[in-house]
């Protein structure tokens, strides 16, 4: 390896690093607000409508400034410094949120941190992919999977904080690894690659058979909508699912522990299954297999759901990792925080909204009605996957046998 290669590949390592200490950061922020619903209701006297404001204010914050956040860095010659500052801003968001003792002020604190973590998913999903090109799938899950890790270490950390030192004091620390974070990426990106290849000791991948194929890319964008409906509208149901199946709040408590292992490990591993079976073949198999899984959870024993619920977190979350891969596939480099910052909107959204619509089913006609309606909603997400597939075989022909094997 010649040194030039040598400092291509730490730059990219370095890219990554800094990826998914993002990730984990801004999404461990984000889910950190769980575990302190309880604190405020006791301390602020809140209804359940109120705690669903303030957690909207921070998620309905990011999702809406997504795109305006892939505006601002397509402009940067090196966006990744928007996302150190914006990082700092979500920590800044946190730190006045634990020093203010009017909700109000609380949910404009909670608001400013939105406003940090909007920029995350367009400028992290999008350098990784810059920096690794064609073999962006296996970085991406590992991305993804960093993600994971810190929706479940941080709010799992937050609860024996609150244990042993006070609400202050704890929102102090999690301001600090906010700030921090920052700090730490700051000094990653120095070797990191910027737009501009002139600028940074190395050149991103070159992708010059990649061109926009915007029918490819909105088939996709609703493939991740369908899936992320489905995704959030099993969670909501699953304590139900369980509940009525003849089991304890115990029991449901390890059966979510169950799915979201098995969907940290999904995400992390369906990168490297997409390699091997090609997006389309891997999306049929885990959108299929989720289905399936979701079928045995309902109508099997207890005992034989909660043995399957961690292959269903997996196949449930990890299909994600293979989306984010795709959109490389097509859409144009100079364009990809844009391109991310539409998909994330798009799948929050849905992951917002479905459970709502799910609701009303459920309502109507049963827990066991609407769990057959998501299932069957997996299903459905394979229309817009066979859609993907033909428009990216007739634009890239060439790549039948590597980047997007069909």
């Amino acid at each position: 390896m010649t040194m030039q290669d040598a400092s291509h590949t730490t730059a990219r390592r370095r890219t990554l690093v800094a990826a998914c200490l993002a990730h984990a950061t801004h999404d461990g922020l984000s889910d950190l607000v769980y575990a302190f619903l309880p604190f405020w209701q006791a301390h602020f006297g809140l209804s359940y409508t109120a705690l669903s404001l303030l957690r909207s204010a921070y998620s309905l914050t990011l999702a809406a400034l997504q795109i305006p956040a892939s505006s601002v860095a397509m402009k940067l010659p090196r966006p990744h410094y928007l996302l150190v500052g914006a990082t700092a801003v979500t920590g800044l968001g946190w730190w006045l949120g634990g020093l203010t003792d009017s909700v109000l002020l609380l949910g404009l604190a909670l608001v400013i941190s939105g406003i940090g973590a909007s920029t995350q998913h367009p400028i992290a999903s999008a350098m990784v992919s810059r920096a690794y090109g064609r073999d962006a799938k296996k970085p991406l899950g590992i991305y993804n999977f960093a993600g994971d890790l810190g929706k479940s270490l941080l709010p799992a950390s937050a609860t024996v904080l609150l244990t042993y030192t006070s609400y202050t004091h704890a929102v102090t620390v999690y301001a600090g690894l906010g700030v921090l974070s920052a700090l730490v990426m700051w000094r990653l990106f120095r070797a990191a690659p910027g737009r501009n290849p002139q600028a940074s000791p190395i050149a991103e991948q070159p992708r010059h058979d990649v061109r926009d194929n915007p029918v490819a890319f909105y088939a996709l964008l609703a493939t991740g909508i369908f899936d992320s409906a489905v995704r959030m509208g099993f969670l909501t149901f699953l304590p139900f699912i369980i509940k009525a199946n003849g089991g304890s709040m115990a029991q449901t408590g390890v059966a979510l522990t169950l799915v979201f292992i098995g969907g940290a490990v999904g995400k992390f591993l369906c990168g490297w299954l997409s390699e091997s079976l090609g997006l389309i073949r891997t999306v049929f198999t885990t959108e299929l297999a989720t289905a399936g899984l979701i079928a045995v959870v309902l109508l099997a024993p207890l005992t034989v759901g909660l043995i399957a619920l961690p292959l269903l977190g997996a196949v449930l979350n990890g299909t994600s990792s293979v989306f984010y891969g795709a959109v490389a596939d097509v859409v144009e480099s100079s364009r990809l925080e844009r391109a991310f910052a539409i998909f994330y909107t798009g799948t929050i959204g849905s992951g917002a909204l479905a459970p709502v619509l799910y609701g009303g089913v459920g309502d109507h006609l049963g827990v066991t009605v609407v769990t057959l309606v998501i299932a069957g909603t997996a299903v459905l997400t394979l229309v817009p996957v066979v859609v993907f597939g033909v428009r990216t075989r007739a634009s890239f022909p060439s790549k039948l046998g590597s980047g997007l094997p069909l």
